[in-house]
């Protein structure tokens, strides 16, 4: 019988020489995916490199909004924010390697995975066929294995390394801070890791094929807010403190991750140089901002310019 569906398939049931019986059609195991003559094989391939990246982009998620809400609640005059950055890094690459670790083959900082093809890859509860238009035959796997359940038990690890260290970190040093305000970074993590794991369990495929897009345009986006609300307008200002150096080359380092992402360095004499511009849009904004100078531009409409 004929195998219906874009993800339906037979499984391998036994082996012997040349001999090969599979089973009916149907959903092929985890770590297996449909071939074009409809049966399941395992997934023996190493990810690509753009693959790495996309987990790398959610990997960031995390570790970006702890030192995102870190920095908000810890004040200005915390001397608890550093360590609770480091801390935070710490636990997100500690969670990484686990991660690692434990997937197929465990034990080893490798995964083997099935090779991405299209958008409904990462959606195959969406092709469940009905061949006589009653009964559903139920085909839903992960096909993108394991790019799709891996982040899931990233954030899992995130969560449970953040709930050891954190709170007992937190409570020796976070003196500078009222008893309200020490654990706030923590409670926020305690929104953000469930809208995390909604925004990979929907949006998945969709991340996979934008994420590059996403880190450029919101780079770009704080960036230019940080730099106005710190009323950075020339060089001197950028060299007055060290965190404004930290955050620009951060921005940077964003801005050559989605750039390598984008143009996913298949041919490295030709993309590489698009490295260089990385600096471009802060060097626009420090050239520009003395023409957008609010009280400039209010002096000249009082005078009539």
């Amino acid at each position: 019988m004929a195998c219906l569906g874009l993800y339906c398939g037979k499984t391998l049931l036994f082996k012997n020489g040349s001999t090969e019986i599979y089973g009916e059609c149907g959903v092929c195991p985890r770590g297996q995916r449909t071939n074009a003559q409809k049966y399941c094989q395992p997934c023996t391939e190493s990810p690509e490199l753009y693959d790495w990246l996309y987990l790398g982009f959610m990997a960031m998620l995390p570790l970006v909004l702890h030192w995102f809400f870190i920095e908000w609640y810890s004040g200005k005059k915390s001397s608890s924010a550093l360590f609770q950055h480091i801390t935070a890094l710490f636990e997100c690459s500690m969670a990484a390697v686990i991660t690692l670790l434990v997937s197929d083959p465990v034990g080893v900082l490798y995964i083997r995975s099935c090779r991405v093809l299209m958008l409904s890859d990462w959606y195959t509860m969406l092709y469940n066929p009905s061949p006589d238009y009653v009964t559903t035959v139920h085909c839903t796997h992960e096909a993108v294995y394991p790019l799709y359940t891996i982040v899931f038990i990233y954030y899992a690890f995130c969560l449970v390394l953040m709930m050891l260290l954190r709170p007992l970190l937190v409570k020796k040093i976070a003196c500078g801070l009222g008893k309200s305000d020490r654990f706030k970074s923590i409670y926020a993590a305690l929104y953000f890791f469930p809208i995390l794991t909604v925004l990979q369990a929907v949006g998945g495929g969709l991340l996979y094929y934008a994420f590059p897009y996403i880190i450029l345009v919101l780079s770009l986006v704080t960036l230019a807010v940080y730099m106005s609300a710190s009323e950075i307008e020339n060089c001197y200002d950028l060299l007055v403190r060290k965190k404004r150096l930290i955050v620009l080359f951060s921005h940077w380092l964003l801005h050559a991750y989605g750039i390598i992402s984008i143009s996913r360095v298949d041919k490295l004499e030709q993309d590489l140089p698009l490295l260089a511009l990385v600096p471009t849009p802060a060097l626009f904004y420090l050239f520009t901002a003395k023409f957008t100078e609010p009280s400039r531009i209010l002096s000249e409409g009082a005078n009539g310019h």
